[in-house]
């Protein structure tokens, strides 16, 4: 079994699973951790790259580069045929991907002690919804990108089906379950039959019943929260002094968005905000959003949100504190605020899970079992309006960041093994 792996390439973290001793195993990719967070950071003073927590602790440390996360949402994109500027040098997205790729394969052949060359990776129901070009483009671009850095054998699979996997190793009876699967980019559903004897079968479609996801997860909600409390302290929703227009909200949305935060940083844009802040009623509030634009802290406020929604999922309220020039901005934040922002996209993942059930074909009180991963179930809402159409099901709670690696090595096991 040397040489077989199941790598998870996430949205926000990524695992990498080898059969080890008999089992699956993940492996330690950073700080003895079997998750990397999907992040990739070029330090401009010394021209070198680091990886997942280095590479957000170098950016958070005001060291000169360029950080990017969530790599995974370009895939499929028109992002892919574009570069970006990285100090002296365009890079394309397909090679920074690569860098990422050939990163965690490398960590984890050392980690693992042995070379790593067969793989099944993970992939969404949907790389991109309602558009079946654009996702068998991205499945592509994954699969040349994984290549490119010394994979020979590659194969894909669903990572809700790779969950259910996973989640079939503890069952002792034959089981209908609904698999949800809630990361940093997607939400995914699959209603499987899961069973102790099924689970060595070499041919497993004749058990899953049904799979659907949406184009919705963690870094989705990061931006609803941000344009919904943060956004309006930088003048969103504001308006002009003469007209009463309201002031252009793409400010706001990128700088909501991670992937879109770099494109802020130009003199064209300053030039902009400079002559807006002259306009606009509040010009205070302008003021704070050229302070965040200026001092290049976009990234680090979509982290304080991201760390707000992490609190927020434990606690009841928590405080938000960016340290702009002068006096640092303080919010404090409540759940039901978040709860209202992210309304919306909380009710379209749980109908596409309703919807999943619907087409397997079999009614909402024969799903005996609701297994849960991916660290976006975590949030209560989530958990709350999923859970509310399924009564009578036993809920299990996988790991939240591992499930889907663990899976993925047992197909690997299943599809390369001997």
């Amino acid at each position: 079994m040397r040489g077989v792996c199941g790598l998870d390439f996430g949205t926000s973290n990524s695992t990498i699973g080898v059969w080890h001793h008999g089992a699956a195993t993940l492996v330690a990719l950073e700080e003895g951790k079997p998750t990397l967070p999907s992040a990739i950071f070029f330090n401009f003073e010394d021209d070198s790259q680091v990886f997942g927590r280095a590479a957000i602790e170098a950016y958070t440390a005001g060291i000169q580069g360029r950080l990017l996360r969530s790599l995974k949402s370009v895939l499929g994109s028109s992002l892919m045929a574009e570069s970006t500027q990285l100090k002296r040098r365009r890079m394309p997205f397909v090679e920074i991907i690569g860098q990422l790729l050939k990163h965690l394969k490398t960590t984890a052949e050392t980690s693992a002690n042995q070379a790593l060359t067969q793989v099944v990776l993970g992939r969404p129901v949907y790389f991109v919804d309602d558009d079946p070009a654009a996702d068998r483009a991205a499945q592509a671009q994954l699969a040349a990108a994984a290549q490119a850095q010394g994979f020979k054998y590659i194969t894909f699979q669903y990572e809700p089906i790779a969950a259910a996997l996973a989640y079939e190793q503890q069952v002792r009876t034959e089981q209908l379950a609904l698999i949800v699967d809630i990361g940093g980019g997607t939400a995914d559903f699959s209603v499987v039959r899961v069973s102790p004897t099924r689970a060595k079968a070499a041919d497993r479609q004749s058990d899953i019943l049904a799979n659907q996801g949406v184009h919705l997860g963690g870094t989705d909600f990061d931006r609803l929260f941000s344009l919904a409390t943060v956004m309006p302290l930088l003048g969103k929703g504001s308006h002009y002094r003469t007209t009463g227009y309201e002031l252009p909200a793409r400010y706001y949305n990128e700088l909501a968005t991670w992937q879109r935060i770099h494109s802020l940083n130009t003199k064209e844009t300053l030039h902009e905000l400079r002559q807006l802040r002259y306009e606009a009623a509040q010009p205070a509030l302008l003021e704070r959003l050229l302070a965040v634009i200026e001092g290049r802290l976009g990234h680090a406020l979509a982290g304080q949100v991201e760390a707000a929604k992490i609190d927020l999922s434990i606690e009841a309220a928590t405080t938000l504190t960016l340290p702009l020039p002068g006096q640092p901005l303080v919010q404090p934040l409540l759940r039901t605020q978040f709860n209202e922002a992210i309304a919306p996209a909380v009710a379209r993942m749980t109908a596409a899970a309703l919807a999943t059930v619907q087409q397997a074909g079999v009614a909402v009180g024969a799903i005996q079992a609701i297994f849960l991963t991916g660290g976006s179930t975590k949030i209560p809402a989530v958990k709350a309006s999923l859970l509310s159409h399924f009564p009578t099901a036993e809920v299990v709670e996988g790991d939240a960041f591992g499930s889907v690696g663990l899976g993925l090595t047992l197909d690997a096991q299943r599809k390369f093994g001997t």
